[in-house]
């Protein structure tokens, strides 16, 4: 019985990097051309922070995920549900990207970090009974997809046809 819950707590705790593994294939492809000639403004991070706070995040995210996978005396519903919620951030984590560096649809990537920013939000609740350790550790991930949030809307506002010079 303890073979397949650590196999299971393994799969909780790789699939978010699995999925910003996934998200990285439309953002590779487009940053060279279409996101390098979006006009930016000068608080934009370097290309190169991305990929290592991401990468802390989604550990952060599988470490939280099997916090509460693991909960000693916790409702198996309730567990349930949270895992869910956590579900579903990811799916608009994955979104996100395919929305805004695969379709390169700036304002509709604004409609998905939303719904990401309260699904986060929602998982840190749905969490916090639980092990509130498992919710603390998403706040840095809240924290930075607010920043995201706030850098996808005034890319969005600096380049109205929705893409740069090289279109």
């Amino acid at each position: 019985m303890a073979r397949p819950l650590i196999l299971r707590d393994g799969i909780a705790l790789v699939a978010p990097l699995a999925v910003g593994l996934l998200g990285s294939i439309p953002t590779a492809r487009a940053i060279p051309a279409w996101y390098r000639s979006l006009e930016k403004p000068a608080w934009n991070p370097p290309n190169w922070v991305f990929g290592p706070v991401w990468t802390t995040l989604y550990g952060l995210m599988g470490v939280a995920l099997v916090l509460v996978r693991r909960a000693p005396g916790a409702d198996a519903g309730q567990r349930a549900r949270a895992q869910a919620i956590f579900g579903v951030q990811l799916a608009l984590n994955l979104a996100w990207s395919f929305v805004f560096f695969g379709g390169r649809d700036l304002r509709g990537a604004l409609g998905v970090i939303a719904a990401l920013w309260i699904s986060i939000l929602a998982t840190m609740v749905s969490f916090w009974p639980i092990r509130r350790v498992a919710a603390a550790l998403l706040v840095p991930y809240l924290a930075w997809v607010s920043f995201a949030s706030l850098l996808n809307a005034e890319i969005a506002r600096r380049n109205p046809s929705g893409s740069g010079s090289a279109g």
